[in-house]
């Protein structure tokens, strides 16, 4: 087996919510079309409180919201207004502006929530990065899986292990949750050119190297590699085709830098599509 990159995140908070981050780092900028992987680690909100992301804005990319606990309330200046529950996908495409809002739901305020999950942000292809916003959501009973020898895969997003997810994909992409019981082992396919694995609990091994916990493990191109559970344990794997050097600043993303600086403008001014029934707003960071 080639070498693995392995990749330490840093800790970061969102509005009260701890979050890793292993993408993008000095040692790794994207896996595929993957240029941003948030872990938001499990906490327990009181009653009374609870995640309040306010209106924000994004470019040039598509984020996907997956949820292991908790609830999420997204709202957006296409007008969506959707409650995210565990195993749904919230797929967002960007495109030149979109500005939304993200948050745990009124009810959950009144009785105390716990949250945790994943969001990741794509690029999009460099003829998409300024189309039109969309957004949709796929209720978890949508997205396939399959189950054998020990082996649970929910395919969340592109193609991959004969599966393939409803979620509409820009470019060839695998977005995998997998769990595996004590003992059991998958063959993690060459089919996409880039691919790495993200342990979110558990203990395993890939062709026996020990994975490091909440750690990112990009994997050699081209080879076909066994991960093996030591127990039971619980991962993500992304991956799929680059799709070339992307700049980044704070929710923007883009091929050509004076895309950013445009943005920057907007926003600050006020020229930016507004969430309905939304007036607070998160203000351009210093550079």
């Amino acid at each position: 087996m080639g070498e693995l990159l392995l990749i330490r995140p840093r800790a970061e908070d969102i509005a009260g919510q701890p979050i890793l981050r292993p993408l993008p780092s000095a040692k790794c900028r994207s896996v595929g079309p993957f240029v941003f992987f948030d872990h938001m680690l499990e906490q327990s909100y009181p009653a009374g409180s609870g995640m309040n992301i306010n209106q924000h804005p994004h470019i040039g990319l598509s984020t996907l919201t997956y949820l292991f606990a908790g609830e999420l309330q997204h709202k957006d200046s296409l007008g969506s207004d959707q409650l995210v529950q565990p195993g749904d996908v919230s797929w967002m495409t960007a495109g030149r502006a979109v500005a939304h809002v993200e948050r745990t739901p009124a009810h959950l305020w009144q009785s105390g929530s716990r949250l945790h999950g994943l969001q990741v942000w794509l690029a999009l292809p460099q003829a998409e990065e300024q189309g039109e916003p969309s957004y949709s959501h796929h209720p978890a009973a949508s997205l396939p899986r399959s189950a054998a020898m020990g082996v649970q895969i929910t395919l969340i997003a592109g193609t991959g292990f004969c599966l393939q997810s409803p979620v509409p994909m820009h470019s060839p992409t695998l977005y995998a949750e997998l769990k595996l019981q004590a003992g059991a082992s998958l063959l993690i396919p060459a089919e996409h050119r880039e691919r790495a694995l993200y342990l979110i609990a558990g203990e395993a091994q890939l062709d026996g190297n020990e994975l490091p916990l909440r750690g990112l493990a990009v994997l050699p191109a081209g080879e076909e590699l066994l991960l093996s559970a030591c127990g039971e344990c619980h991962l993500a794997l992304i991956g799929g085709e680059p799709l070339g050097p992307r700049r980044m600043f704070w929710n923007f993303v883009a091929s050509d830098a004076a895309l950013l600086e445009q943005a920057k403008q907007n926003w600050a001014s006020g020229d930016w599509p507004q969430v309905p029934g939304e007036s607070a707003r998160i203000e351009l960071p210093r550079a």
